[in-house]
């Protein structure tokens, strides 16, 4: 997560990415950290739950680490495989666009 941090700092600071990712990225961990903690709510009041979908959209789109600190926290969808196996696909596929594009905006400027 380090490192990730590093990179979206430079990608900002060289302008490869735009200010308001800044904002946006700590926003998004914190609705997936929030979404993690309703779904377990629901879970155990019987209410209705989140789908698998959604929380795997939320760390796909660059609020991975929310989910991991969520899952560590609260324990939560921390022990089904195959959930976690999507997790690891969607944080793969994330640092994937996030590379991409960074190679391509280099190239471009």
């Amino acid at each position: 997560m380090l490192i990730y941090a590093v990179v979206i700092l430079w990608a900002v600071w060289t302008r490869t990415l735009p200010w308001w990712v800044l904002v946006a990225l700590p926003a998004l961990n914190m609705m997936t950290f929030y979404a993690y903690w309703q779904d377990k709510y629901a879970a155990e009041t019987g209410r209705w739950r989140i789908k698998e979908d959604t929380l795997h959209l939320f760390s796909l789109a660059g609020g991975w680490p929310g989910a991991w600190f969520a899952q560590q926290i609260l324990r939560h969808k921390s022990r089904k495989a195959e959930f976690r196996a999507a997790y690891w696909a969607t944080v793969t596929l994330n640092f994937g666009a996030i590379g991409g594009w960074l190679w391509w905006a280099t190239r471009v400027s």
